[in-house]
């Protein structure tokens, strides 16, 4: 069923070619912008598919807006069952959001979401969640002259006056910070480091034979560490085999580190190199040709973001974190090639991590805003 407005339609998203085209939005909205990174169209036809085990607990619905027979922006639906069940709270998603410069289609399409949500009884409208806090989140408010990094939202300046315009506010910024790879580190990261190895902490890479079973031990530290934070959402197995998979190939082994004490992981460490700068060149399509091009900018990657991190919390302020960022701070002036590492993202509230970024002394260069609207009652 479509909602119409005067001359913008929104409709759902039913065919293959309807999912071509709600993967193609972004690809003629940002035409031009050097900023851009489309991800492969093939490894989205299978994100937005039952393949993607996020669609076992969750109710998903995709729509287009379209004026005109012109394609104007389209959004997501989402209803997380997994986070109603964990964090108690009838809070419904919107995420994929992307729109020309437009209140009546904005409108349109959040409205049409807030109907859907509220058809499943939600109270609150919140995202953008593409589709949980463990994959993309938030628009970018800050930031705007700088690529976005792989796995990190990017988009217009005017999203903010959109969501604002619909009703929708602040709930939660999030943090990127930049640090500028330097032969040496700060004093302090040093001595904290020797502190944490010398009461047992050690710290080991994962391994590529091993992979599956090195990611679980991610998954016990990540879950265990990030309980308490805003918006968590345990990991399940099989989310966790279905990045792992995605994952694999980016992955560096020396560059993904467990600490452990007495054979019992403690912390993790996983720093990726940026391979937005090679999928920009690849504009979305995967041939002969985009590999050719994949091959040669993937040897020109300088940049990293640390995706995969997390400290249990029996353990924190003992110099776990200290100790991984050494060992990783070796490992990369080993490969030689990077210069930069994003830390990314890290709650606004989150002082703790906050602080391990200024002691590396990593300044602020990007926010990105979740926006909230209730819905009812």
């Amino acid at each position: 069923m479509a909602l119409s407005s005067p001359s913008v339609e929104v409709a759902e998203v039913r065919t293959s070619c309807d999912l071509d085209a709600f993967i193609g939005v972004p690809h003629s909205l940002y035409s031009g912008d050097p900023h851009f990174c489309p991800q492969l169209t093939r490894d989205l036809r299978t994100h937005f598919s039952p393949k993607n085990p996020f669609f076992a607990h969750a109710e998903i619905k995709l729509f287009l807006a379209r004026r005109g027979g012109r394609t104007v922006g389209r959004i997501a639906s989402i209803v997380n069952r997994q986070h109603l069940a964990f964090h108690r709270e009838r809070a419904g998603f919107f995420g994929f959001f992307e729109c020309i410069e437009d209140r009546e289609t904005a409108g349109a399409l959040l409205e049409r979401v807030c109907r859907e949500l509220k058809d499943h009884g939600m109270e609150i409208m919140r995202g953008p969640m593409s589709f949980s806090t463990n994959e993309e989140c938030g628009f970018l408010i800050e930031g705007f002259g700088h690529s976005p990094m792989l796995m990190t939202p990017y988009n217009h300046s005017y999203y903010n006056d959109l969501m604002e315009g619909f009703g929708m506010v602040k709930v939660k910024d999030l943090h990127a910070y930049l640090y500028t790879m330097e032969t040496t580190l700060p004093e302090k990261v040093v001595r904290v480091a020797s502190l944490a190895s010398k009461k047992g902490i050690t710290v080991r890479p994962i391994t590529k034979r091993d992979f599956m079973a090195d990611m679980k031990v991610f998954q016990e530290v990540y879950n265990a560490a990030w309980e308490k934070n805003w918006g968590f959402l345990p990991l399940t197995d099989e989310e966790l085999a279905y990045s792992a998979g995605r994952l694999k190939p980016l992955v560096v082994p020396e560059l993904t580190l467990i600490a452990e004490k007495d054979g019992e992981p403690v912390g993790f460490l996983g720093l990726i190199p940026d391979f937005n700068s090679v999928l920009r060149h690849m504009k979305g399509r995967l041939n002969p040709a985009t590999l050719v091009k994949a091959l040669y900018y993937s040897r020109k990657i300088d940049s990293l973001r640390l995706l995969l991190y997390g400290i249990k919390e029996g353990y924190r302020n003992r110099g776990v974190d200290a100790l991984l960022f050494s060992e990783g701070h070796k490992q990369i002036l080993r490969k030689g090639k990077y210069r930069r590492i994003e830390f990314s993202w890290i709650l606004e509230d989150n002082l703790p991590v906050i602080r391990v970024t200024e002691m590396f002394g990593a300044p602020l260069y990007k926010k990105y805003r979740i926006y909230e609207k209730r819905i009812r009652g």
